[in-house]
């Protein structure tokens, strides 16, 4: 039930009213005085303020109290009375934000009806505003994970670029998260309340694609029994995102052209054209360049659609950024039996990191939801993964081993300490190779010494990335476990990718 705020200069009303609030089991704050409701705003937070317009006859303070109303956060909904005569201020009401009016005298079922739906809506807007932020939270720069300096270099140009309206062509192969940082770019922009609405180019034959771009006059082909509007309408004043670019035909190529340079789209079979305003991203998995060569690719559009491009490395090409991947694809898993979280064992990680992943994230991801629903206890074994990575950890273990042997190990390996990983030291010696005694201390002992700073950075590098992996890729909590600003670990970052 709701909490009103009633405000009306006649007694009788008032307490009619109020009585009729409280029968549906509302909480009601009736005040006939305007000064009291107006303080009252904040202090009690109400969900709907059902005012007088005139609380006496030469001053409309139900005006101000809507526009005090208005200026709360979040602003209740407002019906405004009205008595005989009054419909201009009712409509001017209505004009600065006012749900709905009712003229005296009315019904009280009239009353109950409409303070109803006005909550309804108020639950709606409610509802959407949540739902946004949930959006806009799940597709903020620190969600999306990843600390290798390719990565880095894409959340600062995402960051640069995320509020202007400039077309963005997004590169990447398959599976390497370009919707993500296309979601991200409309989430993060003054765009973020209109649409997003992504299109597969590839998915549709051409005539099937031309009428969902941009939508068809009823008559114009066999099947077209009603008007139908394009996905550039319906992202109007938003952002509409253009996967597999590449496989548009040349015909659609024209067409799109015309859109970028114009701002303006015709529906199949009309010559009326209709101005939208949309910020237009692009992506592909294959080079232009290449069908720029073949002629399959208008070089117009191409330049048109490359006004800012942003490269999603491979995963094979940043390995550092596995563990940060698994730990979060695991940050909210439980086995199924046990209930526990789930944890995996060294040797498991280091098979992970050697794999070159030609399914790039997307694979990564199957191959941890396979080993979680294989799984028999809440710590993943080599053998919990698939085949095809288990091949690795022979030749994995001998890797590292030489590694620490000849001197200090690549950076991309330096995340592999068991204390990165949700697991106990006994479970990752069940995993790992035993060494003798003698192999032990053979290596302990580097080959060679490095320059000291050269050992500083390493080790700060590690403990940068320790905590990013214990955070789930989340640099703000990072910051906060290794007792620094934000600001701090971003530059730290920075430097280390510098040297």
């Amino acid at each position: 039930m709701a909490k009103i705020l009633l405000v009306d200069d006649e007694m009788t009303m008032v307490q009619m009213v109020t009585e009729l609030f409280r029968s549906d089991g509302h909480e009601v704050f009736p005040f006939t005085n305007y000064n009291a409701a107006v303080e009252a705003l904040e202090t009690v937070g109400p969900e709907l303020v059902v005012t007088d317009l005139y609380l006496d006859k030469t001053r409309a303070h139900g005006l101000e109290i809507l526009q005090k109303a208005r200026s709360l956060s979040p602003p209740p909904v407002v019906i405004v009375i009205t008595a005989f005569g009054s419909i201009e201020t009712a409509v001017e009401a209505m004009k600065k934000g006012a749900y709905d009016y009712l003229e005296k005298p009315f019904k009280l079922e009239e009353l109950k009806l409409c303070v109803q739906r006005a909550l309804s809506y108020s639950d709606a807007v409610s509802e959407n505003v949540y739902l946004r932020k949930q959006l806009k939270k799940k597709y903020q720069f620190n969600q999306i994970i990843g600390s290798s300096p390719k990565m880095q270099d894409v959340f600062r140009m995402v960051e640069r670029v995320a509020n202007s309206d400039a077309t963005i062509l997004i590169l990447g192969e398959s599976g390497t998260g370009k919707e993500l940082i296309a979601r991200a770019l409309h989430f993060n922009s003054r765009r973020q309340f209109a649409p997003f609405v992504p299109v597969n180019c590839s998915a549709l034959p051409e005539n099937l694609l031309e009428s969902e771009l941009f939508g068809h006059r009823k008559g114009a082909f066999t099947g077209a029994i009603n008007d139908k509007k394009g996905l550039f309408q319906e992202a109007d004043g938003g952002t509409i995102f253009l996967d597999e670019i590449g496989s548009m035909s040349p015909m659609l190529q024209s067409r799109l052209l015309r859109v970028l340079q114009e701002r303006e789209v015709r529906r199949v079979g009309d010559n009326v054209p209709i101005y939208v305003n949309v910020r237009v991203l692009a992506a592909t998995n294959e080079p232009l360049e290449k069908k720029l060569e073949e002629g399959t690719f208008r070089e117009d559009l191409y330049y048109r659609l490359n006004v800012i491009p942003i490269t999603l490395a491979p995963l094979r090409e940043r390995p550092e950024d596995i563990p940060l991947l698994v730990s979060h694809f695991l940050r909210e898993k439980t086995h199924p039996r046990t209930g526990k979280p789930f944890q995996i064992t060294r040797q498991a990680m280091e098979a992970l990191c050697s794999h070159p992943w030609p399914g790039n994230v997307r694979e990564l991801e199957n191959a941890i939801e396979r080993a979680c629903a294989l799984c028999e206890s809440h710590v993943i074994q080599v053998g919990d993964l698939p085949p095809s990575l288990q091949r690795y950890i022979n030749q994995s273990t001998a890797d590292t081993v030489v590694e620490t042997r000849t001197g200090a190990p690549p950076q991309s390996m330096m995340v592999l300490s068991e204390s990165l990983y949700p697991l106990s030291c006994t479970e990752a010696k069940k995993d790992r190779p035993s060494l003798d005694l003698a192999e032990a201390e053979a290596a302990a002992q580097p080959a060679s010494i490095c320059p000291l700073k050269n050992f500083l950075r390493d080790q700060e590098l590690a403990y940068l990335n320790r905590a990013l992996a214990q955070t789930g890729g989340d640099k703000e909590k990072a910051a906060q476990l290794l007792g620094i600003s934000l600001a701090t670990l971003y530059r730290k970052l920075s430097e280390v990718e510098e040297v």
